[in-house]
């Protein structure tokens, strides 16, 4: 996950009643659901990601989810969970689908069924406007904070002195970096953006990472990708899912999507210049969805 500021933005968020699906369309029986008919989400609650809000999911993934669910024929169950805990519920049955922020790596990709992307990301470093840190040099015998469970926390442990503390939030987080308690932070780009812009009194700014460095590729790579996980036994619901996510961004509804959150930087539509999936869980012919492709 790369995850609402709940506490710091004081906002509620409400788990009710499921989606409704059009009666006339059959759920395809290749799905393995926890619920016939029902697809169970797992809601880590960080916008602008996936939240639920007067009983409609809500966010950037939300959004996407929401209208994929209905094409499919499918009612939505929110299940309120920690990030930490989210994969592994995905993985033993518990819900059907994990997503808000979710990176893809090579990792997951061998243990789950990954869609294709809802967005695209590069991390960053978030810090006081007058440090403005960028480099991964900069977090060099630091006081860092960064989330349980991120794929690039071995990355971020061989920088030279950092002292890590694992946050099970970004509000958490956030909080320590207020109060000085860490000097930076590295967390969901789409979450602490959005947490900044509602909050630009914080005096804190988060600049991508300029670095690039293939040493550290989870950590500072371009184009990296958001996509929504489910359990590799439900691979055919997974590409029915990916089918629906292509076309949105064929019809731009993505961006759409996108702009109505705040999420106007371009390089969260632009794909790496690497086809990275290509080999691993993606045919040879398989390429990143952009708008209008």
């Amino acid at each position: 996950m790369q995850h609402f500021i709940c506490g710091l933005l004081g906002g509620a968020i409400g788990f009710a009643v499921a989606l409704q699906a059009d009666p006339s369309v059959a759920t395809d029986p290749a799905y393995h659901l926890v619920e016939a008919g029902v697809l169970s989400v797992a809601i880590t609650g960080d916008m602008p990601g996936l939240v639920t809000r007067n009983g409609k999911l809500a966010g950037y993934d939300g959004d996407i989810l929401q209208i994929v669910a209905e094409r499919l024929n499918l009612k939505i169950r929110p299940v309120p969970m920690e990030w930490s805990g989210a994969i592994a519920a995905v993985q033993t049955g518990r819900v059907d689908i994990i997503g808000g922020n979710v990176a893809w790596t090579k990792q997951r990709a061998e243990t789950l069924s990954l869609t294709d992307p809802t967005g695209y990301f590069q991390n960053g470093i978030t810090s006081p406007k007058e440090a403005a840190w960028h480099e991964l040099k900069d977090l060099e015998n630091r006081k860092v904070g960064s989330m349980t469970g991120f794929s690039f926390l071995p990355e971020l442990r061989r920088i030279s002195g950092l002292q890590l503390s694992l946050y099970d939030s970004s509000d958490a987080a956030l909080r320590d970096l207020l109060a000085g308690r860490i000097e930076a932070l590295v967390g969901d780009p789409p979450v602490i953006d959005y947490a900044l812009a509602k909050n630009p009194g914080w005096g804190l700014v988060n600049l991508p990472f300029t670095d690039d460095n293939p040493d550290y590729p989870l950590l500072t790579g371009l184009g990296r990708q958001y996509v929504f996980g489910l359990s590799k036994e439900n691979a055919p619901l997974a590409a029915a899912v990916s089918a629906q996510i292509r076309d949105l961004w064929t019809s731009c509804t993505i961006n759409a999507i996108g702009e109505r959150y705040g999420n106007l930087n371009r390089a969260n539509y632009t794909p790496s210049a690497v086809n990275f999936r290509v080999g691993i869980d993606r045919p040879a012919d398989w390429t990143p969805p952009v708008c209008g492709k």
